[in-house]
């Protein structure tokens, strides 16, 4: 009873402020359902999402019985080869040029993520872009590079996360929601808070910086480049490829 009785002290008082008598009335329910969003969601079992402002450009899987707010972006795929591409380092130099600032807009702002010139700007390697199913080129040697080094990435990150020897996992009462995840004992929870994924990205472990070289270097081939590609280069590169899809209508 204790969420509900949360958002009962929290959440109603809050929207019973607001004007739009739907969002007082139904209080308990997200601002906009965005059904255009659910269409897309329908039938994947995961999705990824990344904050709109963050300090590290991380993305993360999320079950589809999670709604994401408005802080999240949220991508209508499944596949480890989607995942991984946004993940590299290719895209992430790509979205801080041309993403904007959180703050006072100077360099010392947090960089935001757009849907419009980070995601919809960003040219993917060629037959291999997100308008084409992911089915279509599951055997391309490129995109099972990329996925398996996205899949390993991934799991090192759920392993640092959550180790079995500090974590027990326990099956939610709702069927088709995830297991919940607790610490074993105090002593595990102390150390689990300090284990998010900006913490993770702050240290930067070896281990964490081979998974990503190596996902980077998947991503670089996929275009035809070097694998040790500088991000200038990789930038001017990806913009070339932009404007000769936008004259061609692509």
């Amino acid at each position: 009873e204790m969420p509900f009785a949360h958002c009962l002290a929290r959440v109603k008082p809050e929207r019973e402020k607001l004007r739009r008598e739907a969002y007082r009335r139904l209080w308990w329910r997200h601002v906009e359902p965005r059904p255009g969003m659910w269409r897309k969601l329908n039938g994947l079992a995961r999705y990824p999402v990344t904050p709109r402002v963050a300090k590290h450009r991380i993305f993360a899987w999320v079950r589809s019985s999670i709604v994401p707010d408005s802080r999240l972006f949220a991508f209508a795929r499944a596949d480890d080869f989607f995942f991984g591409v946004l993940q590299s380092r290719i895209h992430v130099a790509w979205f801080l040029a041309l993403g904007s600032r959180h703050g006072d807009g100077s360099e010392g702002g947090r960089p935001t993520y757009n849907s419009e010139t980070c995601f919809g700007a960003f040219p993917f390697p060629e037959g291999l872009t997100p308008n084409i199913p992911a089915s279509d080129y599951a055997a391309d040697p490129r995109a099972v590079a990329i996925a398996a080094a996205a899949k390993r990435l991934d799991e090192l990150r759920a392993a640092w996360l959550n180790p079995p020897d500090l974590v027990e996992r326990l099956p939610e009462v709702v069927p088709g929601y995830p297991d919940r995840i607790l610490p074993k004992n105090p002593e595990a929870a102390a150390i689990l808070k300090k284990r998010t994924l900006t913490n993770l990205y702050n240290e930067r472990p070896a281990w964490l910086d081979h998974a990503q070289r190596d996902l980077d270097a998947a991503v670089a081939a996929a275009y035809g480049w070097p694998a040790d590609i500088g991000e200038e280069d990789a930038l001017a590169r990806l913009l070339a490829l932009n404007l000769e899809r936008a004259a061609a209508g692509r």
